[in-house]
């Protein structure tokens, strides 16, 4: 099966809150990855309120300037994430 996002829902500051054709959800705080990525494309993206303006296109979340993340990247950051903040409690 082909990963896809589903439903896409802004949060907060860089999270997402995903949902997969799988049935998997996550919340995926994207802000590290937008900040650290040196790439000329994800520049855009530093901008709170142009990475609110993401939208579903194809299988994943996309930007107008064509800035995506793979679907596979958002789950499995998602999951890392969730699992990092489970070790704290």
């Amino acid at each position: 099966m082909i990963l896809n996002v589903k439903n896409a829902e802004y949060i907060d500051g860089y999270k997402v809150f995903l949902t997969f054709n799988n049935g998997e959800s996550v919340l995926a705080d994207l802000e590290n990855s937008v900040f650290s990525d040196t790439r000329r494309i994800f520049i855009p993206l530093r901008d709170i309120d142009y990475f609110k303006s993401f939208k579903i296109y194809l299988n994943t979340i996309t930007w107008n300037n064509e800035a995506d993340f793979a679907p596979e990247f958002l789950l499995e950051l998602g999951k890392q994430q969730e699992s990092k903040k489970m070790e704290f409690v």
